[in-house]
């Protein structure tokens, strides 16, 4: 038996892993005894043990607020918790979010400390050559060789740079400080350090968050070679559809493993609901008919054959199904009444620059009624300085920036400060009201009950709002809005799949104009039918959906 296991997983060392690398991975898991964790009386996951095994791809998912990156935290160890225990390979990647804690390292150090042991090996291997030598600093040094020698610590320069590199982090940064080089740089930079070392398990909280598509397709395929254990949480479906095996579902204060990728636990999972719920509507109308029977007879000469009865009633007692902690906004926007004309918005040789560096320089588009576009690119290239300009509320440096005939706008920015100003005391319910006046108030209370704020959370205070009810906020407003263009900066940020999910229909039902910038593929697949991409050598408009423009840069390049 252990030669054919011994033989097996030699087979199966492929690539530049190595042997012992392999044999490695092959006898590391995760595993979780009999983990608990509540917050006062309400109970995110009881009593769950559960193995996740070497090999496979688990995405972490459930809405927000379930759980995720509370469990995420307690196999981390960084949080505690109410019962349980968690055993973790020796080497475990983690990617993680202080980058104020990594200012001053250099870009090229900070993925090397990825791996503690080999940081720690030349860390101090460094400040000995700084003393006078001994015999005891000579045997420490040579005790320091061997252990970076046994971490591939003479590829670790090179091999942090391909990580680097595979990130879309240019080669003149590698050497300047963390503080140096833009936020979402610095971010990407983490993930590095997270995959960086042959990690024997993976720990991934939203990787994708500051990625490009061509960034977000390296990580895929980096992962897709990758033969530890991964857990992730995202909010990018086409990513967890992309790269999971299993999918790890927190709901019904447990931890369900689905096979398949995220779409496959979606079927399992209705599926299994619904089996549930018809097998209880069938035993409710059996009890129904036996009851029947006892209440007929139950005093007459059948006796025994209504204790027969009452025996089944009991047995068939259907159990009480646990609820499930999913909600799933509904999203539908209206357009008004009055039709624009038949270009919506008109942009002739815009320019914006920031400090003297030019963002758009002389760019011109028209937005015809009805387009659905799509708007793709790199963070900082100027997607959300397009769209201010387009929505009217940025005035371009030179160029003109002018809206259609009948134009009525709607504009969700990135920055939810922008319209939802958390320092004024005013709850969810009376924003809404301010934003549009004349509506009655069941029709509030109506589009905040589409968008999950039931009962008493509609007057939360607006102060109090999580990111993700922030922006379902904002989009109750936009439902609640008379508009017949629609400009959207990123929308699906805090949002989670299920409410992703029906932005996504509700803007492919939109009968008015659509834009949209965003770096998820499933959103901008399902709405757009026109991209405006930002690419390192300038804007590019194409009439076409995204899976046709990218074939078209494959085919380019």
């Amino acid at each position: 038996m252990l030669v054919s296991l011994w033989k097996m997983i030699r087979d199966n060392c492929i690539n530049s892993c190595s042997f012992q690398t392999t044999l490695l991975y092959y006898f590391t898991m995760i595993t979780l005894n009999k983990i608990s964790k509540s917050f006062g009386s309400r109970i995110l996951f009881d009593d769950v043990t559960i193995t996740f095994n070497a090999g496979n791809r688990y995405g972490l998912t459930g809405p927000n607020g379930s759980g995720k990156s509370t469990l995420m935290k307690i196999i981390k160890g960084q949080e505690e918790a109410t019962s349980g225990s968690v055993t973790l390979p020796d080497r475990v990647g983690m990617l993680r979010q202080n980058i104020e804690d990594f200012k001053e390292i250099k870009v090229r150090d900070a993925v090397i400390m990825g791996n503690a042991m080999l940081w720690g090996a030349l860390t101090e291997r460094d400040s000995l050559y700084e003393v006078e030598m001994s015999d005891d600093v000579g045997m420490r040094l040579g005790e320091l060789e061997g252990i970076i020698a046994e971490e591939d610590g003479y590829s670790a320069e090179a091999n942090a740079e391909v990580l680097l590199s595979g990130m879309g982090i240019p080669h003149e940064t590698f050497d300047q400080r963390m503080r140096e080089i833009p936020t979402d740089m610095q971010f990407r930079v983490l993930l590095c350090q997270a995959l960086f070392g042959e990690p024997q398990a993976l720990l991934l909280d939203e990787p994708t968050n500051h990625l490009d598509m061509e960034s977000i397709g390296w990580l895929e395929n980096f992962l897709h070679a990758y033969k530890g254990t991964l857990i992730v949480i995202s909010h990018d479906r086409h990513f967890l559809n992309a790269v999971t095996t299993h999918i790890a579902d927190i709901d019904y204060e447990t931890i369900i493993i689905y096979p398949g990728n995220y779409d496959d636990m979606v079927v399992a999972k209705t599926s299994v609901r619904d089996r549930a719920a018809s097998d209880a509507k069938s035993k409710e109308k059996k009890i129904s008919q036996l009851r029947e029977f006892v209440s007929r007879f139950g005093a007459g000469t059948r006796a025994s054959q209504v204790q027969s009865r009452l025996r089944e009633i009991d047995r068939l007692q259907p159990q009480e199904l646990k609820k499930s902690n999913i909600q799933r906004p509904y999203i539908r926007f209206i357009p008004a009444e009055k039709q624009p004309g038949k270009i919506v918005i008109k942009a002739e040789n815009i320019s914006k620059a920031y400090d003297s560096q030019p963002v758009i320089q002389r760019f011109s588009l028209e937005v015809h009624r009805g387009d659905k576009i799509g708007i793709i690119g790199n963070n900082g290239r100027g997607k959300t300085t397009l769209l201010k300009m387009l929505a009217g509320v940025l005035a371009p440096d030179s160029g003109k920036c002018e809206p259609g005939h009948q134009l009525i706008l709607s504009y969700f920015p990135q920055n939810h400060s922008e319209i939802v100003d958390k320092k004024t005391p005013i709850n969810a319910f009376d924003w809404l009201k301010e934003r549009r006046t004349g509506l009655y108030d069941q029709d509030i209370r109506s589009a905040m009950g589409k968008m999950l704020f039931g009962g008493d959370d509609a007057f939360k205070q607006v102060a109090t709002l999580s990111g993700g009810e922030t922006a379902r906020l904002i989009l109750a407003g936009m439902m609640l809005a008379d508009h017949n263009v629609i400009i959207l900066d990123e929308p699906n940020n805090h949002l989670d799949l299920e409410a992703v999910s029906a932005l996504a229909w509700g803007l492919n039902e939109y009968k008015g104009t659509v834009l949209v910038a965003s770096h998820d593929r499933d959103l901008i697949h399902t709405v757009a039918t026109k991209i405006i991409a930002f690419e390192s050598n300038g804007i590019h408009l194409f009439d076409g959906p995204l899976e046709q423009y990218l074939s078209s840069r494959t085919l380019i390049s």
